[in-house]
């Protein structure tokens, strides 16, 4: 049997033991849990740490990987909480053990690890700005032309339009996810059909349609995005523009449309500048890293000990806050996602 498929098999008989974690910094600090030999772990799940170890043996960027730590701890928080809402009696339908174990597959697909031979790029680091070659390739026809019509146009200066490729960045992430969520959703249910399922009848179609809803919501999202590109590349940034991360604007329209009243649009539109400096800070520390990671490399090469001794530590330190940080910002971003959603809720159903 490969890895990926005893993985796989791994993933759908168990979903991990340990204790529930709890909020921000207190959750990162904690001593790190020990496996069943009483060996220090990187996580409390054994199925997350076999992840964690196969990718640190890849040639993965030391962006990618405090990247993935960070989904692997927001996986582990998700299904912690998931645990003790078992034991609780909720979930009885398996509604959020399927969609935990569907994000769970998103994840290895997105750092290839799902054992497909992947033809994606191996790296997508947005941070290299300055590497993109002419005609700057979003891998989608009607991004490309988009694209080279607004660089070409004159609207924007030079530092819009690093903010302009940003959004666009942005909006071919979120056509990647979109693109490994249909294939991870089509690949489960064929799964289903050949073996005998524990949900069965309503249980079965419900978790089916939730699915299914997830992708056209998806879908709905990415329509939404690229018009707001098209307006964005056509009449250029306004001066009142109040958010200039991708994250924070396509939250920001989210909870425009979301049907709520001014006193909470207005909180929201606070929180989200505290977000987007959060968000701000950590794309720092990427970059820091990255130079940190290539300064290590210069002085291995050189072979003075002392000084590779240095550059490691120091290197270790900003890997560790890096992915300190990266789990904050998608805990905080995961967080006003479902606020949002919630307060949209509420608000359709007076």
């Amino acid at each position: 049997m490969t890895w990926g498929a005893s993985l796989q098999c791994f993933v759908a008989l168990c979903l991990g033991v340990g204790v529930m974690a709890g909020k921000y910094t207190r959750e990162m600090n904690e001593a790190k849990p020990s496996d069943s030999d009483g060996q220090t772990v990187e996580f409390r799940i054994a199925k997350l740490n076999q992840v964690w170890e196969k990718a640190k043996r890849m040639q993965l960027s030391p962006v990618r990987l405090a990247e993935l730590h960070s989904d692997l701890k927001i996986q582990e928080k998700d299904e912690m909480q998931w645990k003790k809402l078992k034991a609780e009696g909720f979930d009885e339908n398996g509604e959020k053990e399927a969609q935990l174990r569907r994000n769970f597959n998103v994840i290895l697909a997105k750092y290839g690890m799902d054992g497909k031979r992947d033809t994606r790029p191996l790296e997508s680091n947005s941070l290299k700005d300055h590497d993109t070659k002419e005609g700057d390739a979003f891998d989608d026809p009607r991004l490309d032309k988009l694209w080279n019509k607004a660089k070409s146009s004159g609207k924007f200066s030079n530092e819009e339009l690093l903010s302009l490729k940003r959004e666009f960045q942005h909006h071919k992430d979120k056509i990647h996810e979109y693109n490994i969520l249909m294939d991870t959703i089509s690949r489960t249910e064929e799964i289903h059909k050949n073996v005998i399922s524990p949900l069965e009848g309503d249980a079965k179609e419900h978790v089916l349609h939730q699915k299914h809803t997830e992708l056209k919501q998806k879908m709905k999202d990415l329509n939404q995005g690229f018009e707001r590109l098209r307006k964005l590349s056509h009449e250029g940034f306004t001066e009142d523009s109040e958010f200039r991360e991708p994250r924070v604007i396509e939250l920001w329209e989210a909870a425009k449309r979301a049907n709520l009243s001014k006193d909470e649009l207005d909180s929201l539109k606070e929180e989200l500048h505290h977000f987007e400096t959060k968000v701000e800070k950590h794309t720092h520390y990427q970059e820091q890293l990255e130079l940190s990671h290539q300064k290590l490399q210069h002085v291995e090469a050189l072979g003075d000990k002392e000084h590779i001794k240095r550059n490691q530590e120091k290197y270790n330190t900003l890997s560790e806050k890096t992915r300190d940080m990266g789990y904050k910002m998608k805990k905080h971003l995961q967080d006003l996602s479902n606020k949002i959603s919630r307060q949209g809720l509420q608000h359709n159903e007076l």
